[in-house]
């Protein structure tokens, strides 16, 4: 007998995912931007005016599709003239978030849009609410998009881009609950209402504006910001987009550190992970009051793990090793992201390059990729997938915390169709346990069936990349599945994430 069964209901679509689930978050903290992606013209680095060639070509690889700049905390106190024209002449500024370092402003609009037309990614742009002005905002929206001869189009042909930088999403502020200005919900909807009032259509399109959404599921801001918005001032400026912000933390050490922990500390984490389920079906019900016919997306442009701060390196920085665990964290996320592919539009990870959960670590001219990159590339497959109903039987474990009974599914995960392709990713939550699982098929028969999954020293979960030992976890083929028509049977290793590509 299996020990659980997944049922891939072929016959019952959800919705298409939107590639955009996939998207990345980059800030002004620590080493994302300098070093990270950003090196300088004059750097021995291999670099494209100054963009780390390594960096683009390992964001290309995974298909990022959208990438938020430049925070964060870092938005709402950020200028952006400061980061435009001759670089040697861009204003010195204090990065009060991060540690008060000095920032130089080097890397502005016009690198970070050239970033992301290396890596083929869409920008998204967050705008200053919090110490800024509808008028800089709408300047900045000019700036990029007017089609016409503007004195601000006229600055932007000067500075190297006659044509329109074409920016379609715009942030209005970020965690205004906090960073972002300390608003009260009803507060911000009135800045967002005079803040977007300003955010038109200069000729490049009309613009996707995003509204600051709640700190975790925080219902009461949802509720009371679509209140003022919507009910007491009726109608007014587009919203597209409303965005959640969801950390998997152990800002206290209860989950151990990024690589310390025991397989109790392991669970926990993963049992806050799934959370976000909760989140996306509980804020979604909620938009559903005001919204109902969902013109607008519910969106969590940042998110991931979020440990104790690393030993020897500067707290202000948020440098963290990404392990493992990490890596099942965000396949669970993306899977759930992909069950709601009805109501999720988009994600950022949080954030892309030696902060947080990061993609990518660089040293100097050396660069490795982390468990977490190697799942946006097992999961690449799912971008723009029709995503289709699972159903998994399966045992589930202890993750209580804090005295909240919490139980977790050891096995889980999402399917998308492509044509005659099923993508079929699945996670085993088992810190030890290796689970058989019948895959049964609705309305289809495999033709075809290869496995790919995650490799690293069997039995460590708390396995990394360094630097010395880049590829300690990585991808591997897997021993393709037992395939019988519309039947097939594999043994999922523990604490692993695996894809099964099924031809139908």
């Amino acid at each position: 007998m299996p020990d659980a069964t997944i049922d891939v209901r072929l016959d019952e679509p959800i919705a298409t995912i939107n590639p955009h689930v996939y998207g990345h978050f980059m800030e002004h903290l620590g080493g994302c931007i300098d070093e990270g992606c950003w090196v300088g013209e004059d750097a021995l680095i291999a670099n494209t005016g100054g963009i780390r060639d390594d960096v683009v070509a390992a964001l290309k690889a995974v298909g990022a599709p959208v990438i938020r700049w430049p925070g964060g905390c870092f938005a709402d106190d950020y200028h952006w003239q400061d980061g435009i024209g001759p670089r040697e002449s861009r204003p010195r500024r204090v990065n009060m978030h991060w540690g008060q370092t000095i920032e130089n402003n080097h890397f502005g609009t016009h690198e970070f849009l050239a970033f992301c037309r290396a890596v083929g990614a869409d920008p998204y742009l967050c705008g200053n609410v919090g110490s800024g002005t509808p008028q800089e905002l709408r300047d900045w929206a000019e700036y990029c998009n007017f089609t016409g001869d503007s004195t601000l189009a006229r600055m932007r042909t000067a500075n190297g881009s006659p044509e329109p930088l074409r920016v379609r999403y715009w942030g209005v502020g970020n965690e205004n609950w906090g960073c972002g200005g300390h608003f009260t919900p009803e507060d911000y909807a009135a800045e967002y209402r005079r803040f977007a009032t300003y955010l038109c259509d200069w000729g490049s399109g009309p613009p996707f504006l995003i509204a600051c959404g709640p700190n975790g599921n925080d219902t009461e801001w949802t509720r009371r910001f679509f209140t003022k918005l919507r009910r007491d001032y009726g109608s007014g400026p587009p919203l597209h987009g409303f965005s959640a912000h969801y950390y998997t933390w152990s800002r206290e050490g209860q989950y151990g550190t990024a690589t310390e922990y025991t397989p109790e500390q392991f669970y926990g984490m993963l049992g806050k992970a799934v959370r976000m389920e909760p989140l996306i079906v509980e804020q979604r019900d909620l938009m559903d009051e005001f919204d109902p016919q969902r013109k607008i997306g519910l969106i969590v442009d940042e998110w991931g793990t979020w440990h104790p701060p690393t030993p020897g390196r500067n707290q202000a920085f948020q440098w963290q090793q990404s392990s493992v665990r990490d890596a099942l964290v965000a396949a669970l996320t993306l899977d759930i992201f992909n069950r709601h592919a009805d109501k999720v539009i988009m994600a950022n990870i949080a954030q892309t390059i030696n902060v947080l959960q990061a993609l990518l670590l660089t040293d100097g001219d050396r660069m490795l990729k982390t468990p977490t990159y190697h799942v946006y590339a097992l999961y690449r497959p799912h971008q723009g997938g029709q995503a289709v109903r699972i159903a998994v039987d399966t045992p589930e474990t202890d993750a209580s915390e804090k005295g909240a009974a919490r139980r977790l599914p050891l096995l889980s995960g999402s399917a998308s169709l492509q044509g005659k392709t099923l993508t079929l990713t699945v996670v085993n939550a088992s810190a030890t346990e290796s689970l058989a699982a019948e895959i049964r098929l609705s309305e289809g028969a495999a033709t075809s069936v290869q496995a790919q999954g995650l490799r690293y020293p069997a039995g460590d979960i708390r396995a990394h990349n360094t630097h010395d030992a880049p590829d300690t976890v990585s991808l591997e083929e897997k021993e393709a599945p037992q395939s019988s028509g519309s039947r097939l049977a594999y043994t999922f290793p523990p604490a692993s994430a695996t894809r099964l590509t099924v031809g139908l």
